[in-house]
């Protein structure tokens, strides 16, 4: 039975789900600040649930020999070392919707704070004030809000802003044109969203492509009296120049519910009047919190019971819809890629993976990650196919794919080619029903079911071979299961895959490799 860590506060209802699906639970809430109590506790637990206060790190997960998954209930992954995660073939999923509503809703009400001084004016009424002319406002009717990351979150705000009917603009190299249609939003160059905006939102992650995003350049080019708000990620907005900004007199205000720094307890910003701060409370409903840890329980069970992968950010998704129909080309990608690992020599410089047919159709990252897990298996240990790809990418190995919709000589084919520097070696495959079958070796049309135990050997298609190798095999006690012969054309290069009851040893390989006609010999496992 799977058994599952909770190291943070999680909903009573996250926990009866674990349960629930078969998984037993150990509920610790609180254990996460102590990096050493959960370092020690770690060992032997399958999956590890947290919030943002449990710390990951690379010193904890070389402790957790087991572990296979860490859920975050919410979307923020900061805490998570997910290199080391990924390097130990660890599963790192998010929760990335169940809190978009209640991040949106809370950038809206940051827009209406700053259009309407409210914070600074319930300050002043408290205080017993009746500053009426001090706290003069602008309407949100009309103006224009740049939305810097139009993702799940940024569209919400702009579904929400065109009801307050503002104008939408939008930043974000994935947003499609289409998409941007949809939404109604004007899909707009960065410059051009500075220059125009009249508010500007941030809903982007944190990467070294948008850090300092907002900076002294980027605020120069934003028209006098913009308002600036940032319920996303700390560092976004370069703090030093927006200090100076709101000074100046350029920046009107902004509304900044995240930090560089966390927990914020010092800021320059703080002692300004112009900027209103929370304390990153952008998923901190009742809803939100509850939908995440619901979410979280839920995906992780599927992965640890079924193998179903979503929302992970270190391995391809694979739904438990899309399992059971993948699960067949799963066996057939992890026997190619063993299969061309295991008849390869040197070193690899490339892989391309071609899927042909139905799988052209299907979702094909998680069928290139196990093909590379096969592959790599065969050299290094630890390989899974959450680290594959990294591993591949570290080697210096060039990963192409391709797909063709249309059917060649099956309904469905995976091909795989590997390049040694020297040349290549290919292997193609195809389900009948649902069994992998091998029907090419570098292009000779070989048919064959793979089993435990197997020889390929490269021949020329000369009289008597068969006959020598059955001798040779019976001579040392080995009996064949199958035989499988392919040839290009009678005379010339052909293979033969030959499965066997138990391995054979070197002495007998040297004897098979040295019959006439042979050109090469393999063991293979499978």
């Amino acid at each position: 039975m799977p058994k599952v860590l909770i190291s943070d506060a999680l909903s009573p209802a996250a926990v009866a789900i674990f349960k629930e699906r078969g998984l037993e639970v150990d509920f610790q809430p609180g254990l996460g600040k102590d990096k050493e109590k959960l370092a020690e506790a770690i060992d032997g637990f399958d999956g590890l649930a947290i919030r943002s206060a449990t710390k990951v790190t690379a010193k904890m997960l070389e402790r957790a020999q087991s572990l296979k998954v860490i859920g975050r209930a919410g979307i923020g992954v900061d805490n998570v070392d997910i290199p080391a995660a990924t390097a130990r073939g660890v599963v790192v999923m998010n929760t990335p919707f169940g809190n978009s509503i209640t991040t949106a809703e809370h950038a809206i009400a940051m827009m209406f704070a700053l259009a309407r001084d409210i914070p600074q004016a319930n300050t002043s009424t408290h205080a017993g004030k009746w500053e009426k002319s001090r706290f003069m406002g602008v309407e949100l009717t009309g103006k224009v809000l740049g939305i810097i990351g139009c993702g799940n979150i940024g569209s919400i705000v702009a579904d929400r802003a065109q009801g307050l009917k503002m104008k939408v603009l939008g930043y974000d190299p994935f947003l499609t044109p289409e998409r941007a249609l949809d939404q109604g939003i004007e899909k707009v160059e960065l410059n051009d969203l500075l220059a125009r905006a009249d508010f500007i939102t941030l809903h982007t992650p944190l990467t070294d492509q948008t850090r300092g995003i907002i900076d002294a350049k980027a605020l120069a080019l934003t028209k006098p009296g913009i308002r600036i708000i940032n319920c996303a990620r700390g560092g976004l907005i370069d703090e030093v120049a927006l200090q100076a900004a709101i000074e100046s007199g350029h920046v009107a205000g902004a509304g900044l519910d995240v930090f560089v720094v966390e927990p914020a307890k010092e800021n320059p910003l703080f002692a300004l009047e112009q900027v209103i701060c929370t304390p990153h409370l952008g998923a901190s409903t009742n809803e939100a919190q509850e939908n995440v840890a619901l979410q979280v329980a839920e995906q992780m069970a599927d992965f640890l019971m079924q193998g179903a992968v979503v929302n992970a950010l270190n391995t391809p998704s694979l739904s438990a819809e899309d399992a059971p129909k993948l699960r067949p080309y799963l066996r057939l990608a992890e026997q190619l890629g063993s299969f061309i690992g295991q008849v390869t020599e040197g070193a690899m410089s490339s892989i391309t993976i071609e899927y042909e047919g139905h799988v052209a159709g299907l979702n094909q990252r998680p069928l290139t990650a196990v093909i590379l897990k096969g592959l790599l298996s065969t050299r290094l240990e630890t390989v899974n196919m959450v680290n594959a790809p990294a591993i591949a990418k570290q080697h210096d190995i060039k990963v192409t794919e391709s797909r063709n919709n249309q059917s060649s000589d099956y309904q469905t084919a995976i091909r795989v080619t590997v390049g040694n520097g020297k040349g290549a070696r290919s292997i193609t495959g195809t389900l009948f029903g649902d069994k992998p079958r091998i029907v090419s070796i570098d292009g000779v049309p070989t048919e064959a079911e793979l089993t435990p135990h197997m020889l390929l050997i490269e021949n020329l298609d000369k009289p008597g071979f068969i006959g020598s190798l059955g001798r040779t095999l019976g001579d040392g006690q080995i009996n064949i299961a199958a035989f499988h012969n392919g040839r290009l054309a009678a005379g010339q290069r052909a293979f033969c895959l030959v499965s066997v009851d138990q391995r054979i040893d070197d002495s007998l390989l040297k004897r098979i490799g040295s019959l006439p006609n042979v050109v090469s010999v393999t063991d293979l496992t499978f």
